[in-house]
């Protein structure tokens, strides 16, 4: 008989930084189901109200810079699409840390994406401006520097050299920090499978399928 998680529960929260926010709102619940709406709400500017965009960016650096196991329905089948778990407050070893880019390197990476998301997908390109509304995730569009090489692997990226940046739209920086697990290193398949198109996800069966053909009865 499977048990039910219990829900998280939102407490009042004034730290300085919606990263510090998040992180007590988690830590005070720690093993419950939180919702993107109890995330989004305590991630909002205690003085103002007013809900950030990037609130999402700074969850995910939770688990990839701070080391945090917080589970989505990619680990954990038994959650729905916008719950998250902590596992334990227990943390992974970093990466090391985090660097950005400079100001001149970043300012060049804008003029060769022409001021919009580099990520690619099937041979296009998001083209995301800024300021622009995302008519998939929702809200508005802010482009920030990404490593060109995971940051787990190459932490100490040159912050000078423009060929090791590109400019990406807060969707697809969660999208790509899903695909690769700072756990292990190593591509996160099952989520690179899940978040695939239909098409895609029939190629990978197929393949699958064949590959397995002699061991499969």
């Amino acid at each position: 008989m499977k048990t039910e998680r219990k829900r998280a529960v939102v407490g009042k929260y004034e730290q300085a930084s919606i990263s510090q926010r998040i992180e007590a709102f988690f830590l005070d619940n720690v093993g419950r189901v939180a919702t993107r709406s109890q995330i989004q709400q305590v991630a909002r500017n205690p003085k103002t109200g007013q809900e950030p965009e990037n609130w999402h960016q700074r969850l995910s650096e939770l688990r990839t810079d701070s080391g945090y196991t917080i589970l989505t329905n990619r680990d954990d089948r038994n959650l729905k699409v916008g719950e998250y778990v902590l596992q334990s407050t227990k943390k992974r070893t970093g990466a090391g840390k985090r660097v950005t880019c400079s100001d001149a390197t970043w300012k060049q990476v804008l003029e060769r994406a022409a001021n919009a998301c580099e990520w690619q997908e099937d041979g296009a390109q998001c083209s995301l401006s800024e300021g622009m509304i995302d008519p998939i995730g929702g809200g508005t569009v802010k482009l920030t520097p990404d490593h060109m090489t995971p940051h787990s692997i190459k932490s100490a990226a040159n912050p000078d050299d423009p060929k090791e940046w590109r400019a990406l739209c807060g969707r697809h920086q969660v999208m790509k920090k899903n695909y690769w697990d700072n756990a292990t290193n190593k591509l996160n398949i099952y989520a690179i499978v899940q978040s695939a198109s239909k098409k895609d996800k029939r190629r990978v069966f197929a393949f699958l399928k064949d590959y397995f053909k002699d061991s499969v009865k």
